[in-house]
């Protein structure tokens, strides 16, 4: 999440500050809907998955996704009532040293996860024979427990060492709240995080390459299609557009916005205030990605899907309809 009224120096050395109306009316207002729509429908997953027990590593790993994903879903009131200037110093303060940390802690560990889901799918489809250590449930308890343990030592320096005392009258940035190591830890788990990106992204976009030539092969050897095949590919197809909606254009953006943030001249003051409107916006498609997810629990997950429909009770009224119109199809006269 960014800092709360952010300021850069321009090249005359003065200071550079964005459009109030977007910072503290426009992007609280849309985190407000992507907040509403996300809470609920996490909320709705997480009670459906209570209903569905753990005995396959895939779902072990949606859950994971959707505890991540409920918890990111969690810091964005904090968020709103922030950017939006309705809290005082203490809540601002709060948002830098933790909340923040959170959503960027939970929005990896959602990453690492989807890249895992196409890893699964990739060794279902491709290698099917092969057994894998991601696809058994207890090492798979395990793997998700590590990237919890490994995530969350790589965050919480973070919220330790914004430790600096700032004046009551001021406004100050997130940066400016961190110590000396706070700041260095802070660009190295940067890196971390945009490394633990451009390996996911890589990953999957081989993982798919990979399924796609399996299912490729098979219709011609058997110049028919796969049930199984088809249905993988749309499965990780899912998880793809998911990843590219949600991810690709924030870390896309993250690089050119980060050198105009320290490089000491070449930005121009509507220069720095583009490159932040388009980090913000890409960052809150990545927010949204709390209320994408359940495309993939759908698709993926077929004990999700009958459960979902169990719950709302869909399932029966689609039995009903089909017995009506078997009924009405035999009586002499209908069409």
């Amino acid at each position: 999440m960014n800092n709360f009224t952010e300021s850069n120096l321009n090249n005359s050395g003065s200071r550079c500050y964005p459009n109030a109306d977007v910072v503290t009316k426009v992007l609280p207002t849309m985190y407000t809907f992507v907040f509403i729509i996300g809470f609920f429908l996490n909320g709705m997953n997480l009670w459906i998955f209570c209903y569905i027990p753990s005995n396959r590593s895939f779902i072990v790993y949606l859950k994971n996704i959707v505890i991540a994903d409920l918890l990111m879903t969690l810091t964005f009131p904090m968020k709103i009532i922030s950017d939006a200037g309705l809290g005082n110093l203490q809540l601002r303060l709060f948002v830098c040293r933790y909340s923040a940390v959170v959503f960027y802690l939970n929005m990896y560990i959602g990453i690492i996860f989807l890249g895992i889901l196409g890893f699964d799918r990739y060794y279902k489809i491709v290698r099917p024979m092969n057994n894998s250590s991601f696809q058994n449930v207890y090492h798979s308890k395990i793997i998700s427990a590590l990237i919890w343990a490994v995530m969350a030592f790589i965050s919480i320096p973070n919220m330790i060492l914004t430790n600096q005392t700032v004046n009551q009258t001021t406004n100050p940035s997130c940066a400016k709240l961190k110590s000396y190591l706070g700041i260095q830890w802070h660009q190295a788990s940067n890196y971390i995080c945009i490394s633990i990106f451009v390996i996911v992204l890589i990953l999957l976009l081989t993982f798919y390459a990979s399924i796609s030539r399996k299912i490729y092969r098979s219709h011609q050897r058997f110049k028919r299609g796969s049930n199984a095949g088809r249905k993988s590919t749309r499965n990780i197809y899912s998880i793809l557009v998911v990843f590219f909606i949600c991810f690709v254009p924030y870390h896309v953006c993250r690089i050119p916005y980060t050198i105009s943030q320290t490089a000491t001249k070449g930005y121009s003051c509507q220069d720095q205030n583009n490159l932040f409107y388009v980090k913000e916006m890409t960052l809150l498609l990545s927010a949204a990605n709390v209320c994408l997810d359940p495309i993939i629990y759908f698709f993926m997950c077929q004990p999700f899907r009958q459960m979902l429909f169990k719950k709302l009770h869909i399932e029966d009224k689609l039995k009903e309809t089909e017995k009506t119109f078997r009924v009405s199809s035999t009586q002499p006269g209908l069409v």
